[in-house]
């Protein structure tokens, strides 16, 4: 089965043009790796004053770690949602995404973790160099640590 953009949309929180991700390339246990297009499309959601900033790449990688998750955890459904709880080493190498030619590629690896807290390493980029490097940090069932602590949207 094909791992394509439907796939990822029906497998992770995000849908319709915030599903930023394409393709699954490849996956194991403890790395995935996607493909993207989105960042050169005029309607990306994230743009902002006709541009696409290079921290985007920021939720290329969440919704990579997110798809790494559900393919893990072998999910036919959408998996409990992961809330990003912290960044470290982020390395961003350009000001935008935008103006990249080439399709982006995202990779992530989980380095450790638990049923409640995950750390990925991630990078997107092309055959060619990196854009943005970095750390992240989920939290799974955020709930545990604040009990009746609810997800209010942001106004």
């Amino acid at each position: 089965m094909r791992l394509d953009r439907h796939w990822i949309s029906t497998h992770i929180p995000h849908t319709g043009s915030m599903c930023l991700l394409d393709e699954v390339l490849s996956w194991n246990a403890s790395r995935v790796e996607c493909k993207s297009s989105t960042h050169r499309a005029a309607d990306n959601p994230l743009r902002a004053h006709g541009r696409l900033g290079g921290a985007c790449g920021i939720e290329y990688a969440a919704q990579a770690v997110a798809v790494h998750g559900a393919l893990v955890a072998g999910h036919t459904s959408k998996p409990t949602t992961g809330y990003l709880a912290g960044l470290r080493r982020v390395v961003l190498r350009v000001d935008r995404l935008d103006d990249i030619a080439t399709d982006l590629w995202i990779s992530g690896e989980r380095v450790n973790g638990d049923a409640s807290t995950i750390v990925y390493e991630f990078s997107v980029h092309n055959q060619e160099q990196a854009f943005l490097t970095g750390r992240a940090t989920i939290v799974l069932d955020a709930a545990r640590f604040a009990p009746g602590m609810r997800a209010k949207p942001v106004p």
